[in-house]
């Protein structure tokens, strides 16, 4: 048996090991109120599937994407769940942790009842505000000083549709306003919805010049840092990087190559540097959406040569970003988190090639039927246009005061649309000339997965199924009546206009984007638990010790953030 003397000083030994492990096991507790850390900085990549980063691990070098993948804790599995997977909604998902059932973006533009009936309005498009200080080439007719051949009718923006509050939104609320909050992007969109109601700033180009603009929402007169940069000749420097001198369309051109995301970085160097971010005693925040990757993407595919050198050429820029940071605001203060508001599919052709039932629909043809289905049922007398025009999918959007007119209620109207819709698609399909069975492979059909009113949406009358909840995560109201249609794996409309592919489906392609973190809380690692990019703003404003966003439904990722060493 072991003497007291004896019992006692094993006993220290012990306790003194435990300490000395406990010393080198990094705090996680923070606080915002007290500017732990000092900065938040959230990369959202436009357009980036969550696979990239499997596909083009071994190519990335430095501190980029390998930053999070070795260093941080990468979710390889993070799937949005709704359906509206576009670039508007999913920035505002971001930002919120909520899906548009609780922020309400439902789309990048929609028909809003309450503001117009001849023309969509944008998702952050606001006619009680102006666009600060765009060059007099770009003033719209709309505005005083346009010129006298202006033709376009722009107005300002701010996030008066975001129904609620977002993380930044929560920094400012807990520190009455001190901490500075900023969003930035080449679309106005994905700068103001992740940023919130209350940030200080949202920047984004105009699309003719590529000068850095905002609204007085934020503020009559542009920062002089951004006066600065504007005249810096970085436009022209970007414009040179893309082979694109002397262009008038700086977002068409000189927006879909990788000159536009380091042209974008430099900017967030210079907002940082301007507003004394990191410097303000309490946690601030910087939201930074790239678009270069969208731009191109849309046109080329996700498998293209292109789109993999603007991935790799991306990775080094933000290894210059990071490394910039470290040197600046120190790694070590900051807390990062990369994403994306979206995936894509492959170019329907491309995938149709290895058999996959890629088809494409012709959404005026398909409009065309539906009006003559409409109208030999409702006014075989008289020509009407029952649905409104500029189709987008996945919304089929009811002209309400035609059907009122004929005293036709919601419920039936949307009755009447979805169950013509798969009769109207059948009439898409070409029927084969030759005598069936065939000694090749037939081309790929159109298919529909379902059909939704609004009422089912808004009443919850959808299937107890995965899918039946991503489309009651995707309902939002605007005033209109409507149908979602939501088509086949790897289907999507025509784009006439430049080929290429897009998004906007429930299919686990669009809403497969990567979800990583950077910073002092978090156990480096992968994992590859089932995640959601709601689940960001909820992990950030624990650490934070602040309130979720109003609406957030995320989960707190504790998997992945280290534990508090206990206190003796």
């Amino acid at each position: 048996m072991l003497s007291s003397s004896r019992l006692l000083s094993c006993l220290r030994f012990v306790l003194l090991a435990t300490l000395s492990i406990f010393h080198f096991i990094p705090q996680a507790d923070a606080q915002a109120y007290v500017g732990q850390p000092k900065l938040i900085v959230i990369v959202v990549i436009d357009q980036f599937r969550g696979d990239y980063l499997n596909r083009d691990q071994a190519k990335f070098k430095g501190r980029g994407f390998r930053l999070f993948m070795d260093q941080g804790a990468w979710f390889t599995d993070c799937y949005y769940d709704y359906a509206n997977t576009k670039t508007a909604p999913g920035h505002a998902t971001i930002g919120t942790g909520a899906y548009t059932d609780g922020h309400g973006i439902e789309s990048n533009e929609w028909w809003d009842a309450s503001r117009s009936d001849r023309a969509k309005v944008s998702s952050v498009e606001d006619e009680r505000y102006q666009l600060v200080e765009i060059p007099a080439s770009s003033i719209p007719a709309n505005q005083p000083g346009a010129p006298a051949d202006a033709l376009k009718y722009l107005i300002g923006a701010s996030p008066r549709n975001l129904r609620a509050t977002t993380l930044g939104d929560e920094l400012r609320l807990a520190t009455q306003g001190r901490a500075r909050v900023y969003g930035i992007s080449l679309k106005d969109r994905a700068a103001i919805l992740p940023a919130g109601q209350s940030a200080n700033g949202a920047f984004w180009i105009d699309n003719l010049s590529g000068q850095f603009t905002t609204s007085t929402y934020y503020m009559d007169h542009l920062p002089e840092w951004v006066h600065t940069f504007n005249t810096s000749g970085r436009i022209d420097q970007a414009k040179h990087e893309a082979n694109a001198e002397g262009t008038t369309q700086f977002y068409e051109l000189v927006g879909r190559t990788p000159a536009a995301n380091r042209y974008e970085l430099d900017f967030a160097k210079a907002l940082i540097t301007g507003e004394k971010l990191g410097q303000n005693g309490v946690t601030d925040l910087v939201t930074i959406s790239l678009s270069a990757n969208d731009i191109q993407g849309h046109q080329l595919g996700p498998d293209s040569d292109s789109q993999e050198q603007m991935i790799l050429s991306l990775d080094q820029d933000l290894d210059l970003f990071f490394t910039w940071l470290d040197e600046t605001v120190g790694l070590k203060n900051i807390w990062l988190a990369l994403t994306a508001d979206h995936g894509i599919a492959p170019i329907p052709s491309d995938a149709a090639k290895l058999g996959i039932n890629s088809a494409t629909v012709n959404l005026d043809a398909l409009y065309e039927e539906l009006e003559k289905d409409l109208n030999q049922r409702f006014s075989p007398r008289a020509k009407k246009e029952y649905l409104m025009p500029a189709p987008d999918l996945p919304y089929i959007v009811l002209n309400k005061s035609a059907f009122e007119s004929l005293r036709i209620g919601e419920k039936a109207a949307e009755d009447a649309v979805a169950g013509l819709l798969p009769e109207a698609m059948a009439s898409q399909v070409s029927k084969p000339q030759e005598t069936l069975p065939v000694q090749h492979r037939l081309p790929p059909t159109p298919q529909v997965a379902g059909v939704y009113t609004r009422l089912q949406m808004a009443g919850g009358e959808l299937p107890n199924t995965e899918m039946g909840r991503e489309i009651a995560h995707s309902y939002s109201e605007h005033g209109n009546w409507y149908v979602m249609l939501v088509l086949g794996s790897y289907q999507m409309a025509e784009m006439r206009s430049f080929g290429g592919t897009t998004h906007f489906s429930p299919w686990s392609y669009d809403r497969h984007v990567p979800l990583a973190f950077y910073g002092a809380p978090f156990v480096p690692g992968e994992y590859h638990e089932r995640v959601a990019p709601v689940d960001l703003a909820a992990t950030f404003a624990s650490l934070a010790g602040v309130n979720q966003p109003s609406a957030s439904v995320g989960h707190v990722l504790t998997e992945a953030i280290k534990k508090k060493a206990p206190s003796f």
